[in-house]
Parts: C-alpha cells; structure tokens; sequence
C-alpha cells in the first residue's frame, strides 16, 4: 500500500495532511491582511471580556469542542491493561516533557539567541513554549496512532486520563514554569482559561457524547464528528490569520524570528519522541502500544496553548506567536516521526 493510502485509510484525509501548507498560507495572508488593514485588527484586539479576547474564544471552542467530544471516559475503568505504556506517557508527559521545553526556551532565546533577540522578546517567547510544553496532545494523536496502527483503546485512555490530569496539573505547573523563569504570572486569568478552554469544552463535549451514543451508539458520535470537522479546522486557520495579523509589522520587520522560534520546538519534539520511544524498547512495550505513547507526548495540544498565551499575554505578544509556530512545525515533524516508527517496528514485540 502506498503512504497515500496509508494516510487516507489511517483517517488524515488530503486536506489534514497538508495542514502545514494551509497554516503557512494563513499566516502569509495574516501578514498581508495586517499590514494593509491595521485598524481592522486593533479593533478586532480590543474585542475583550475578562482579558478574554472573544472572536478567538468563539475561533477556539470551534477547535476544542469537537476534539472534547470524542473523549470517551467509560474506556478509563481499562486503564490498567498496559500499565507500562501508561507509565511512561505520564512520566513523559507530565515529569519530563514541561520542564525540558522551558530548559530549552531559556538555553536559544535567553543566552544562544541573545544577541538576535531583544530581552522583552525572548521572555514573551520562553512563555509561548512553556505553555506548548505544558499542554500533552489530545485529539490528533489518536490520529498519529491510527497512522502506525496503535491500539486504538489504548490510546483512548491515554487521551482520556491526560484530558482528566490537564485540568488539575496545567495551571499550577505553567505558573511553576512561569515563575522559575521570572515571568509574573496572572493567576485569576490562567485559572479562567484552563476553565474556559480545557474544563467547559471537556464537560460540553461529555454531555453531547453521552446524547449521541444513546441515540445511535459510536456510529452518531463519528458522524457528528466528521460533520464538525470543517468548523474545527477553519477554527484553526483563522486563528493563524488573526494572529499574525495583529503579530504582521514585528514580523516584518524581524522575518527570522520565526526560524528562531522553530528551533527548540523541533529539538524538544524530536527529543521528546526518542525519549518516550527508547525507553518503550527498554521494557519491551508492545510496538502498537509503544508507538501511540511516544506521539501522545511528542504532540501538543497547541489549540490550548494559543487560547491561554493570548488570554495571559495579548493577541499581539510574543507568546501567541511561539504557540502558532508550533502549529506550523507540528504535522511534518509528526509525519517524519510516524514514518520512523513504520520503519523500526521490528525493535518491538507484537
């Protein structure tokens, strides 16, 4: 079978796979758009409730809520079927993960970048990858699974319990991370946000699951699913174009930010995915489990970490602009990963 093939069969359709090439055309018209209409996007700024900017909320529950809605809590109570895989996705997640991403925030931009960054900068960025690194991915790594034919229920309750620990675990390690690395941290306001795009989403997407299985079992659940799809993906890349709409005059002006920004994103996923898979290899972990808990913290829940960076530090900051160039890296670096593993399948036990 073809990688096409594969792809399509594994659910990523032709549109999904080129979403890198999609997020990049949004940000060139979010440049261009921002440049030619700054009013438009002061205004559209200014659109705030509670430093609640509220055409990007309506823009990020329209990518949330769909993701939320295929969390299944029931696959929980199998939670301790493959405790290894478990162990190791929560330990890369939530012990490992978050910390080596600000280690590597401050390393490029506060000491390796310095003389390319002015000092107000590389703080507003080290707070963009920390909220990348604090957010372990949801819904696209059940994609990433399907991709290197992971168990399915697996993944689920790795999704599943990692939705129910970002709730608790996500504000308090961001305000530890944040405060490590001298940046205040608005409490009220990182509360709201882990309330308004993690906890609302998650309880809104649990009702509207629990009402779909009784009406017609999983089948209504994926269906309601595809047909939210566009509205999750159009969510995303208007929230690209938006960004750096209001980000277009800094980075015009400073075009190699972005590449600067890429940098630890891409060594912390590469370094991440090693991680989480060599250690699988060490204890023999199943490959079609080994596989789906090297992703799951490899991925991030980027969609969280742009709502919260624009909610504590502003559309225009630097923090929002890190989180959506992590949107940018994100599918190639993945594909190349899932490709990786197809190949060393055979390091693993069936």
């Amino acid at each position: 079978m073809s990688d096409q093939a594969v792809l399509a069969d594994a659910g990523l359709g032709r549109f999904e796979r080129l979403l890198s090439v999609w997020v990049a055309l949004a940000i060139g018209a979010g440049l261009v758009l921002g440049s030619l209409f700054e009013g438009v996007f002061s205004t559209l700024a200014g659109l705030e409730v509670a430093s609640v900017n509220l055409p990007v909320a309506v823009l990020i529950w329209a990518m949330v809520y769909p993701m939320m809605v295929g969390v299944d809590f029931a696959s929980l109570a199998r939670i301790g079927e493959r405790p290894r895989g478990l162990v190791i996705t929560l330990a890369v997640n939530w012990l490992i993960k978050p910390f080596t991403m600000a280690a590597l925030g401050v390393l490029f931009f506060e000491i390796v970048f310095a003389g390319l960054i002015a000092p107000e900068d590389a703080q507003s960025y080290l707070a963009g990858v920390i909220l990348l690194g604090a957010a372990p991915c949801t819904a696209m790594v059940l994609v990433w699974s399907n991709l290197t034919r992971g168990d399915p229920t697996y993944t689920l309750v790795q999704v599943s319990l990692n939705d129910v620990i970002m709730v608790f675990a996500f504000a308090p390690i961001v305000a530890f991370l944040l405060g490590v690395t001298d940046i205040v941290v608005p409490w009220k306001t990182l509360i709201l946000s882990v309330v308004l795009y993690v906890l609302l989403p998650l309880l809104a997407g649990l009702v509207t699951r629990t009402r779909l299985v009784r009406q017609g079992g999983q089948g209504a659940v994926d269906g309601f699913k595809a047909r939210l799809a566009p509205f999750s993906i159009t969510g995303l890349l208007v929230t690209v174009v938006l960004l750096f709409g209001f980000q277009a005059q800094v980075i015009l002006g400073q075009p190699l930010v972005i590449g600067l920004i890429a940098v630890p994103l891409l060594i912390q996923s590469y370094g991440i995915f090693f991680i989480a898979y060599g250690w699988a290899r060490l204890w023999k972990v199943p490959f079609n489990v080994a596989a789906p808990c090297a992703m799951i913290g490899t991925s991030n829940f980027f969609e969280l970490a742009v709502a919260v960076a624009i909610s504590l530090f502003g559309l225009g900051s630097g923090a929002a602009l890190a989180t959506v160039v992590g949107v940018l890296v994100e599918v190639p670096v993945m594909l190349s990963l899932v490709a990786f593993a197809n190949r060393t399948r055979g390091w693993f036990p069936n």
